[in-house]
């Protein structure tokens, strides 16, 4: 029987229960499923996780980052439960498996066409406008966006929406300046448009609603931002428990996964593992490290496939495995108070795959040309369809823009939203139209 305490983070905006005759689904179940077939969750098997869709069929998109996201996170709540099962509170709110998979299912579902470029093209665009950020779009759609409630979008559960809030703080509170734009969208230069980690000021409501259940001092202490050196922008300083679950599963898809893509592809060799990562590696005091480098390396370059799924396997659940869980004394709620972290030699580890990812594939002027090609493809069709909406965007978006423009509200919003939610694909297809003389026709679908 669901205790008193949790009956708060299962309520949903519209107040409904989903209740159906002989359905005994949990309602993070139901969330699960709402996330599944959404058509929002469909299109990320057409956007660009690291490397571009369609220069090849093995590497991993966001549909297939955000699955194994969500197989690695509640790999974690299973060891959670295992780990420490003296801890009564930690196990009273540890996420069940459904829950943890519907957070991490729909984590990247508000990310727009050509991965972190078209996030910081869509920025660029709708920064005199309330700017955009992909996490920030995954909260709206998810409440208020998504296809299941005219009003509250995908309608899931509060917790739900709680553990995919990473930064539970509006735009205004930690948006930085930025210098004059360029008249020419060809001189952006994209490392100084990157967006604010935030919610956008639209959804300051939907944030209220979802941090109701705390007390006044939790919600002021998880709303305190920080500055970070010379960065332009201001962060967010907490996140919830179930959240830190879902960043750290998150962080282990990238820093391993995504690492087997670059290998398999032949963009990572084994002299740059033993040139930029082994020295790191190598002098941590750690057994399992000492014990597995030499053969790890080995079979990741093997060219064996399941050599290189046994190396890849046995990073991640080294990983899992080291899971420890830490409580901050600033917050009262546990589901503020916990924290799931690895241990410093674990994420000295995880942080040096990240960056060498960073440095070794994304930044690689190969893959870096096609990140400016999207970010110019997106910046061209935003600038036309805002030039004419009742003209170019499709009727029922049209309407939309029309009605959010005569409330005064904003209207740029509405061309954000119909351009974060366009696939790779999708937005190729209409720059096609819009801008090929050669391409494009009438009875093309769009």
């Amino acid at each position: 029987m669901t205790s008193e305490l949790h009956l708060p983070w299962q309520e949903r905006q519209s107040g409904s229960s989903l209740s159906r005759n002989n359905d005994f689904r949990t309602p993070y179940q139901r969330d699960r499923a709402r996330i599944i077939h959404s058509a929002a969750f469909r299109r990320l098997q057409s956007k660009t996780q690291i490397l571009a869709i369609r220069q090849n069929d093995y590497s991993r998109t966001r549909l297939t980052h955000s699955l194994e996201v969500a197989q690695i996170g509640s790999g974690i709540v299973h060891q959670l439960k295992y780990a420490f099962p003296d801890n009564i509170q930690l196990q009273e709110w540890l996420a069940e498996e459904a829950l943890m998979e519907t957070i991490c299912l729909s984590h990247d579902i508000g990310h727009p066409p050509f991965g972190h470029g078209g996030e910081v093209a869509l920025n660029f665009m709708m920064t005199e406008y309330g700017g955009f950020e992909g996490n920030g779009q995954s909260l709206r759609i998810l409440g208020k966006r998504g296809s299941y409630s005219p009003t509250y979008g995908m309608d899931i559960t509060r917790r739900s929406l709680l553990g995919v809030l990473k930064y539970p703080v509006p735009y205004q509170k930690v948006v930085g300046t930025y210098p004059s734009k360029p008249t020419n969208f060809r001189q952006i230069k994209a490392s100084v448009w990157s967006p604010p980690k935030c919610i956008y000021e639209e959804e300051k409501q939907l944030l209220d609603w979802i941090l109701s259940p705390f007390s006044e001092q939790d919600k002021a202490s998880f709303q305190q931002v920080y500055s970070s050196g010379n960065k332009r922008h201001q962060y967010s300083s907490h996140s919830s428990f179930d959240s830190s679950i879902m960043d750290l599963a998150d962080d282990i898809a990238y820093g391993v996964h995504d690492l087997e893509d670059a290998i398999v592809l032949g963009m990572v060799t084994q002299s740059m593992w033993e040139t930029h990562l082994q020295p790191i590696l190598i002098d941590l005091d750690n057994a399992f490290l000492q014990d597995q480098l030499p053969l790890l390396k080995k079979n990741l370059f093997s060219g064996e496939s399941h050599l290189r799924k046994d190396a890849i396997g046995q990073l991640v659940s080294w990983f899992i495995t080291s899971c420890a869980v830490e409580e901050n004394p600033l917050f009262q709620h546990p589901l503020l108070r916990f924290q799931v972290t690895l241990p410093a030699i674990q994420q000295t580890v995880l942080n040096a795959l990240k960056e060498f990812e960073m440095q070794h594939i994304i930044l690689k002027p190969e893959v870096q040309m096609l990140v400016y090609k999207g970010q110019q493809m997106i910046m061209e069709i935003f600038d036309a369809l805002s030039s004419d909406p009742m003209r170019l965007l499709p009727r029922e978006i049209a309407k939309e823009w029309h009605d959010t423009e005569k409330n005064g509200e904003n209207c740029h919003r509405i061309i954000c939203d119909y351009m974060a939610s366009m696939t790779d694909d999708y937005a190729n297809r209409l720059y096609n139209k819009l801008f090929v003389p050669s391409l494009g026709s009438v009875f093309d679908p769009m």
